[in-house]
Order: C-alpha cells, then structure tokens, then sequence
C-alpha cells in the first residue's frame, strides 16, 4: 500500500511540475510569405510570448544567436519575422518571416509562459538552402 501510495505521489507530482515544451518547428509558406510554425505540447498564452527569428551569425553558436535573438526589440532589423497574426491562446503559433530569406541558418528563439507561470525558454534552427 505504502509502494502504491508513492507512486501516485510521483506521479501526481511529475505532471503538475510538467512545463509547456515546444514539440516542433516546421518551415514553411510561400517564397513570397514564408513562415515558421512553433507546435507546443499544450496551449500557451500567446499574448505573454515573446518569439524571434534571426540568421545566425558566422562564428557565433546557435545559443548565442537565440540569446541576442531574444535582446532584439520586435521589428528590429536584426529579425526576419514579422508580429504574428494572432495573439490568442494556442497549441501553436505561425509566424510570418520576411521573404526572401538568404542561404544560411537561422535561429527562433522564444519566451514562453507556462501554464504553471513559469518562464520556458528555447530554441531551435533551421537552414535556408
């Protein structure tokens, strides 16, 4: 009973320290409105977001392109993606990027807030070929 009792204990307490994760970041759009769509593992508040897409620079790591990602103030010149469309709670958010993307790789980097309220932090890459 004692070995039951523990284990729903575990498990009870696994899930509620559970924080939203980013399942996948897919490419996509046209050439001339492409995009980056960013799938979490449960809805987030999207108002509360913060998500930025930038080429990585020669010589820099992808961790320290997504941490000056995340410095830029939206609409910096340093971005390729544009506001998103819609600030809603979601499962996942499209974010409209600047066309014509030179070759390279890039960096989308977010600030999320989890459902629990606290902060999750990441990224990802993709390259442009």
């Amino acid at each position: 009973m004692r070995q039951l009792l523990s284990l729903a204990l575990t498990l009870l307490l696994s899930t509620a320290l559970a924080h939203t994760e980013v399942t996948g970041v897919t490419r996509g759009g046209s050439a001339a409105a492409p995009t980056v769509t960013v799938t979490f593992s449960e809805p987030v508040e999207l108002r509360f977001s913060t998500f930025r897409v930038m080429a990585v620079p020669a010589g820099q790591s992808a961790g320290g392109a997504a941490a000056a990602a995340l410095k830029e103030a939206a609409g910096s010149a340093r971005l390729v993606n544009l506001p998103p469309a819609r600030l809603t709670t979601a499962a996942l958010a499209r974010l409209p990027l600047r066309p014509g993307l030179k070759r390279g790789t890039y960096v989308v980097a977010w600030r999320l807030l989890s459902e629990d309220g606290h902060p999750v932090t990441g990224y990802r890459t993709f390259r442009v070929p």
